[in-house]
């Protein structure tokens, strides 16, 4: 029988998501497991903000951990908008989105666990889910959404492309595959060896190539580089059920929305997303999916939760 592999949850956030990123720290203690660790990656001026996160197997690090030395964060009083840019003479002007996306190839190389269920702050899980169960077996579970990116699309498309010249694969044929949802789950050893693919396709290290892309999808990226590989692609096994119901629309929902979307979910669906730009309301989230007012739990709680 082959061992399972350890998988970690991680999520990279920011304050401006601290309330979304509770409400989902408490959804993760009520209904995850199999898990090792969950990591929350924060930037590091955020560290103490985020501390009261930290418990028996939910961890906090810095961005610095995983971001290249040459990469600064220029300071506030050089930015307009309060918008967070790092800078550095190899890649120009990078920003809060794109540096979350390196944190996570970055953190996923770094970290120790074999398997990485990536769950960002805006989800939030509404069923019991055993992470190991869905993750942890022989073959990795790759989402997709087949044909689902046409050659006019505003962002896919154009990211797709991208991906196409920072791994020096042939142009991909749309319409094209779609790699991009939530509660997706990243092989180490895969990830790793895509760094290194687009080292040698580029030529540069894979930190300055991804820097000097503008846009990008990371999603895409990783599903592109195994699809690309026949031994990585042996690895995986394709699924086209995502684990969560989705909201993308700019307009917020209200009480009775959410807990419509809740009720209409298929069994296999055990997390929701409503996207932060949506503006709906964390108060209301939290009392669809039945969990208690923000700051009610205690960091013991927390802790006597996780273990």
């Amino acid at each position: 029988m082959n061992q399972a592999r350890t998988v970690a949850l991680l999520t990279p956030s920011h304050r401006k998501d601290i309330d979304r990123l509770a409400l989902l720290c408490e959804s993760v203690d009520r209904h995850v497991i199999g898990h090792e660790k969950h990591y929350v990656i924060v930037n590091d001026d955020d560290m103490p903000l985020f501390s009261r996160f930290n418990s028996a197997r939910r961890v906090v690090l810095p961005g610095s951990q995983f971001l290249p030395k040459w990469l600064k964060l220029v300071p506030p009083f050089l930015l307009r908008k309060g918008r967070r840019v790092w800078w550095s003479f190899r890649s120009g002007p990078v920003h809060g989105w794109h540096i979350q996306q390196l944190l996570k190839i970055a953190a996923v190389s770094a970290l120790s666990e074999e398997r990485f269920c990536i769950v960002d702050s805006d989800n939030v899980f509404f069923r019991p889910f055993d992470v190991r169960a869905y993750a942890g077996g022989a073959r990795v579970p790759l989402y997709v959404d087949r044909g689902a990116i046409e050659a006019d699309a505003p962002l896919h498309a154009i990211w797709t492309r991208n991906c196409d010249q920072l791994l020096g694969q042939a142009r991909t044929a749309f319409p094209a595959d779609d790699y991009i949802g939530n509660v997706i789950v990243w092989d180490k050893r895969a990830v790793q060896d895509l760094t290194k693919a687009i080292a040698a396709a580029t030529k540069t290290e894979w930190q300055v190539a991804l820097c000097k892309t503008r846009a990008l999808s990371e999603y895409l990226l990783y599903g592109h580089f195994v699809r690309g590989s026949q031994s990585h692609f042996q690895a995986h096994e394709i699924v086209t059920n995502s684990l969560a119901s989705a909201y993308w629309e700019e307009t917020p929902l209200d009480g009775e929305s959410i807990a419509l979307m809740i009720e209409q979910a298929p069994e296999t669906k055990v997390a929701l997303c409503i996207e932060s730009f949506s503006n709906t309301s964390v108060s209301a989230i939290r009392e669809a999916v039945g969990l208690s007012p923000a700051g009610s739990m205690d960091a013991g709680e927390l802790d006597a939760k996780a273990a």
